[in-house]
C-alpha cells in the first residue's frame, strides 16, 4: 500500500483534534469576521465567523466526509449512500471520526429536500457541493443558512473530489488544511499509478447495470476519475454516448461500449453474480477474458469506490488497485 495512504488519515485525525469533538470555528478569516468565502455556480457566498461552536449540515454526495477530514462534525448529514444510523450516514472508514457525536440523519429521499427538518437544526453552514445544482433549491437552503454549492460550470453530481474538499475547505476557513489533504491524496494516487505504469494507456469504462438499462460513468464522477488518475483512458466508444451530467446512458444496443482493456461493473440493484449472469454483460470479450471486475453493492470497496471522498479514496487505492492489475495482466499484448 502506497505510503501515503496513512498521511491522509493522519491528516484528518490531526484536524478532528484540533477542532476538538464539535464544528469548532476556524482560522482563515477570523480577524474579519469571516469563516469563509466560496466562489459558487451561484455567486459568491461568504459564510460569517459564528458565535460559539459552528453547526453544519452537510447534503451533498460526501460532503459530510470532507468536513470530517478537516475536523468538522456536521449535525445533519444527508445519507445517499444509506450507510444508516450505525455508520452515521458515512462510509465505515469515516464513522469514528464523529466521535461520541451523533449526527441528525437526513434520509434519501429523491429529488425532495425537508427543509423544515435541516432548518430545524439551525445550521450556521449548509454544503450542497456535490448535488444536482438546483437554483430554486439553492434559494431556498440560502434563507435558511449561506449554501455551498460546486463551482460555476459543474455538471450534476460531477463534482470532482479535489473540487469538492477545495469547496468545503474554503467554506470552513481551513484552506490550508483542504490543501493539504489534496496534496496527500494526489500523492498516494500518483504512487499507485507509478507503481503500475502497466495501467499506462489502457482503455477502462467504468460501467452500471441498474432495472433494466445499463450507463457509463463520465469525466468529473469519482468512479471515472479515479481510473484516469492510475493512467487508464475513457474507451472511445463510451465518448460518442450521449452525456447526461455524470453519466451516459447505454442501451442494450450500445453495451459493447463496454468492451474496454479492463472495465469496472458497478451493479446497482444487483448481484455480482447477477451482473455477471446478464446475457448482455457476459457476451463482451472482456467479461469472459477475466479483464472485467464486478463490484458487489454490499461490498466495502464497492461502497468506497462510489463515495469518492477523500477518506474512501485510500480504501479504493488498497482494495480496487490490486484487482485492476489482475484484469490488465489478461489484456493481449
Amino acid at each position: 500500500m502506497p505510503r501515503t495512504l496513512t498521511t491522509v488519515a493522519a491528516l484528518a485525525i490531526a484536524g478532528l483534534a484540533l477542532a476538538g469533538c464539535t464544528a469548532g470555528s476556524s482560522t482563515d478569516d477570523a480577524s474579519t469576521g469571516t469563516l469563509g468565502t466560496v466562489d459558487t455556480m451561484f455567486g459568491e457566498v461568504t459564510v460569517p465567523e459564528p458565535a460559539g461552536d459552528l453547526t453544519v449540515v452537510a447534503l451533498g454526495w460526501s460532503d459530510a466526509e470532507m468536513a470530517l477530514s478537516l475536523g468538522v462534525v456536521p449535525v445533519g448529514v444527508y445519507d445517499w449512500q444509506s450507510f444508516g444510523a450505525d455508520n452515521k450516514a458515512v462510509g465505515p472508514w469515516a464513522t469514528d471520526l464523529f466521535g461520541d457525536v451523533t449526527p441528525e440523519i437526513i434520509e434519501d429521499s429523491g429529488d425532495t429536500v425537508n427543509y423544515e427538518q435541516i432548518q430545524a437544526l439551525e445550521p450556521d453552514l449548509i454544503l450542497n457541493t456535490r448535488s444536482a445544482g438546483d437554483e430554486k433549491q439553492y434559494e431556498r437552503l440560502s434563507e435558511i443558512a449561506p449554501t455551498v454549492f460546486a463551482p460555476k460550470g459543474t455538471a450534476a453530481f460531477a463534482t470532482p473530489w479535489d473540487v469538492q474538499l477545495e469547496q468545503v475547505a474554503a467554506a470552513l476557513g481551513k484552506t490550508q488544511e483542504g490543501d493539504a489533504l489534496v496534496s496527500a491524496t494526489k500523492q498516494s494516487i500518483n504512487e499507485a499509478a507509478d507503481l503500475h505504469q502497466e495501467f499506462a494507456g489502457l482503455t477502462t469504462v467504468a460501467a452500471t447495470k441498474f432495472g433494466d438499462a445499463y450507463g457509463a460513468y463520465l469525466e468529473g464522477d469519482g468512479r471515472f476519475d479515479i481510473l484516469a488518475d492510475l493512467g487508464f483512458q475513457q474507451n472511445p466508444a463510451v465518448l460518442d454516448l450521449e452525456a447526461s451530467g455524470f453519466y451516459a446512458a447505454v442501451s442494450a444496443e450500445q453495451v459493447s461500449a463496454f468492451d474496454a482493456d479492463v472495465a469496472v461493473l458497478l451493479p446497482i440493484g444487483f448481484s455480482a453474480a447477477d451482473t455477471t449472469a446478464d446475457p448482455l454483460l457476459a457476451s463482451l470479450p472482456v467479461v469472459q477474458d477475466g479483464r472485467a471486475i464486478v463490484l458487489d453493492p454490499a461490498d466495502e470497496l464497492t461502497q468506497a469506490y462510489s463515495a469518492a471522498s477523500v477518506l474512501s479514496i485510500p480504501v479504493v487505492l488498497e482494495q480496487l488497485v490490486p484487482k485492476l492489475a489482475e484484469a490488465a495482466a489478461k489484456v493481449a499484448k
